[in-house]
């Protein structure tokens, strides 16, 4: 089962981590609730693709989104793209709504936003399964590349 996966490689890496089981959440407000941290510890990890078979995560705040530009200046590319939902699945072994660079098919290279600090709440392989940990932690485990990647999520509706 995929959330056995990612916590067998939390627990390889040795950093200090708490499960935490939750039901279905229809929003990050009520996610973030159920985790007890602010929507902004809530990291999503996203799958980028930038080229034919290489892809790579970035590690984002719920409340932020990607900033494209500063991602591609950052990996010195002039296009990158979000693969579809199955390739997602293929490259990671875990489908979208449940990526986490713990425990992934393929080791990919892992950039985290720098806002990602103190606790956070990252995803565990499953539906409603995530991981607190210290962002510090989780950065030097992943061997991530720390950068401003990201921006203010965009509103959407009146």
């Amino acid at each position: 089962m995929d959330e056995e996966r990612a916590t067998a490689v939390l627990d390889e890496t040795g950093i200090d981590y708490t499960l935490v089981r939750h039901g279905p959440v229809s929003s990050l407000a009520e996610a973030a609730q159920l985790r007890g941290v602010h929507p902004g510890q809530v990291v999503k990890t996203l799958v980028v693709r930038r080229g034919d078979g290489d892809y790579l995560f970035v590690l984002v705040p719920g409340d932020r989104q990607i900033s494209w530009p500063q991602l591609r200046t950052l990996l010195d590319v002039t296009r990158l793209s979000m693969p579809d939902a199955e390739t997602a699945r293929t490259v990671t072994g875990y489908e979208r709504g449940t990526i986490t660079p713990f425990g992934a098919l393929h080791p990919l290279p892992v950039i985290a936003d720098s806002r990602i600090q103190g606790t956070i709440s990252i995803g565990a392989g499953a539906h409603g399964v995530s991981a607190l940990a210290d962002a510090a932690d989780v950065i030097e485990a992943l061997s991530a590349t720390v950068a401003d990647v990201t921006a203010p999520q965009a509103r959407t509706g009146a």
